[in-house]
């Protein structure tokens, strides 16, 4: 797999609400963009639209304060290696439905940190979301 080397760097901050600041103002400003539910469009998908408002309802389901640290921080990081990156991803079948293909980008911050994205897609309608970003743990 190849990794698309990101120009953004991780979130900055000491405490959840800090880079949940950061990352939520980014948020709003691609939500500006539509009236409906927000996306961003994707290089690899040939311009497909990406639906990011999964990715906080799958944060918010977290109960683990400093594991949502570690996911908030890449979150720039994600939105640009969704829009830009051309690498082939790790894609497979949903573990829990055979209706979903999961697929899993990976990306280097612009400070050298190795993290992934995941994006959904539905089979069916070919509907995709971003549902998560993560570090690659050390």
């Amino acid at each position: 797999m190849k990794i698309y080397q990101s120009k953004e760097g991780a979130l900055s901050g000491s405490n959840f609400s800090e880079i949940n600041k950061k990352a939520f103002r980014l948020y709003s400003e691609i939500k500006k963009r539509t009236k409906r539910r927000p996306y961003i469009r994707s290089a690899y998908f040939k311009k497909e639209k990406i639906f990011i408002s999964l990715f906080w309802q799958h944060l918010h389901s977290k109960f683990n304060h400093r594991d949502k640290v570690r996911r908030v921080k890449y979150f720039a990081c994600a939105i640009e290696l969704i829009q830009k990156s051309r690498f082939d991803p790790e894609s497979k079948e949903s573990a829990d439905r055979q209706s979903e293909m999961l697929h899993r980008f990976a990306g280097k911050s612009k400070d050298g940190q190795l993290f992934f994205v995941q994006i959904k897609e539905d089979k069916r309608s070919g509907e995709k979301s971003f549902i998560s970003v993560f570090p690659m743990d050390k």
